[in-house]
């Protein structure tokens, strides 16, 4: 009998031994008054929120926590305790254990410990009002976004002002300069002179030769032969 509960022990204080090499941030609470289906729920609602909840005798947590990272945890120590063990985001869990209170006010959190560092009760309480881990990131990522579309909008702007400035600086000095001069046109309503008819005509009558006269010839052919008949 008392081998086994020597196992049993040993078998704890491993189970906290290995808990502690994965996470050096963990709560502890009391669970006096709260029935054995409340601290179902409050494990699984832990578990959702990123944390292992599990209840340990405190001289064995004492004998494993000795010389670790969250020794601090010794002090708070008192009573029936039971520790979650966080491997998620503190802060949702803290607001899981401020919220599961809420309904169930027999559930005490008594402090813990962040990276090494003892929380109280009271910061923890703190903890569990900040936003969640994500919505923090978000934040940040805005606030870093932010100055770089600031700087995007400004470099966009400096072509559209230099252009603004150029045009009011010509404006300013007179306009734009005059290119070349540009050809005389002719005045609307007044046509170039066309060649005069008559010319064209002289011209042409000119090259063309006169064709004879078919009457004159019949009638000198006709005198010829009169002159030649006899006289009666």
């Amino acid at each position: 009998m008392a081998s086994k509960v020597r196992t049993e022990k040993a078998a704890a204080v491993e189970d906290v031994k290995s808990r502690v090499a994965t996470t050096s941030t963990a709560v502890v609470t009391e669970y006096r008054g709260l029935t054995v289906t409340q601290i179902q729920e409050l494990r699984r609602q832990l578990r959702a929120a990123g944390a292992d909840y599990k209840v340990f005798k405190n001289t064995l947590v004492r004998r494993a926590i000795a010389g670790t990272g969250v020794e601090s945890l010794a002090t708070f120590l008192e009573g029936p305790t039971a520790i979650a063990f966080v491997s998620g985001d503190v802060s949702a869990v803290a607001k899981a254990l401020r919220d599961f209170a809420k309904g169930a006010p027999a559930l005490v959190v008594k402090g813990g410990v962040l990276n090494g560092q003892a929380l109280s009760d009271r910061e923890l309480v703190a903890l569990a009002d900040l936003p969640s881990r994500e919505v923090l990131l978000a934040r940040l990522a805005g606030l870093i976004a932010s100055p770089l579309t600031t700087m995007a909008g400004l470099f966009k702007a400096v072509p559209q002002n230099l252009a603004y400035g150029l045009a009011a600086l010509i404006d300013q000095r007179g306009g734009a300069p005059e290119g070349p001069a540009a050809e005389t046109e002719t005045p609307a309503g007044v046509e170039e002179a066309a060649p005069a008819a008559g010319d064209d005509a002289v011209a042409e009558a000119a090259a063309t030769p006169e064709a004879p006269a078919a009457e004159d010839g019949t009638d000198s052919a006709e005198a010829a032969a009169a002159e030649d008949a006899p006289a009666e």
